[in-house]
């Protein structure tokens, strides 16, 4: 099962819609309200959302910790801090690791945004989640603290995500292309006199290829400069 994601008394309506966009990037729908300050629902949630609206729809509201998380087997509490008790400290990846393979519901607590959790609530909680901080500025805001988790959560489950950039690079251009469009830039710059002198010519365009192979161009990036290049061969127009 996807992890339970529960807001503890969250403050303000919008960060309850960021926090419901980070959980949707990575697949996570299931959000609970422990006692939110301005009630449920919040009219600024939704617009912070953008688009996360699943989420918010199907939000819980519970009055206390312990009702919000009566179903799960495991509850991980976010803090930096141990607030006096004495539980077992995991960095993120840690826990993620525990919820891809410790069987039952798993609910993590996020803290309100000006304090964080409270001692009791971290006491409810199986184990800490912390993070390695720069211990003079150890303040994250809700929507980052719920997004670290959610993506250390994803790498460990069998999410169903895509790597954007991925689907849109395309491969490298056949060699043939590529020497084609080197053979119409020297075509063009040979006239203009840039090889010379003779004795630097060789030279000179074996940096001139050095510096066109380098980026690892794609067909498509290799026409569209075959196309500059034809346009600049052209006689000018008037």
């Amino acid at each position: 099962m996807n992890p339970v994601i529960v807001l503890v008394r969250p403050q303000l309506g919008e960060n309850i819609g960021k926090a419901a966009r980070a959980m949707l990037n990575f697949g996570l729908t299931e959000m609970r309200l422990v006692a939110p300050r301005d009630g449920w629902p919040n009219p600024s949630a939704g617009p912070a959302a953008s688009g996360a609206d699943v989420v918010l729809e199907r939000a819980q509201v519970y009055a206390s910790v312990a009702d919000a998380v009566a179903d799960c087997e495991h509850v991980h509490a976010t803090t930096v801090r141990k607030r006096g008790v004495t539980k077992p400290v995991l960095t993120p990846e840690e826990a993620a690791r525990e919820m891809a393979t410790a069987e039952g519901r798993h609910a993590i607590l996020f803290g309100p945004e000006r304090s964080g959790l409270e001692t009791d609530d971290v006491a409810i909680a199986r184990n800490i989640v912390t993070v390695p901080i720069n211990p003079e500025f150890g303040s994250l805001n809700l929507a980052q603290a719920v997004i670290l988790m959610a993506y250390e959560w994803s790498k460990t489950a069998n999410a169903t995500l895509t790597q954007p950039t991925a689907e849109d690079t395309l491969p490298p251009a056949p060699q043939e292309d590529l020497d084609g469009m080197i053979t119409q830039m020297e075509a063009l710059l040979e006239p203009k006199g840039y090889f010379r002198p003779e004795s630097r010519a060789a030279a000179t365009k074996r940096t001139l290829r050095t510096m066109l192979t380098k980026p690892a161009w794609n067909h498509l990036e290799v026409r569209t400069m075959r196309g500059v290049l034809s346009a600049l061969g052209k006689p000018d127009r008037d």
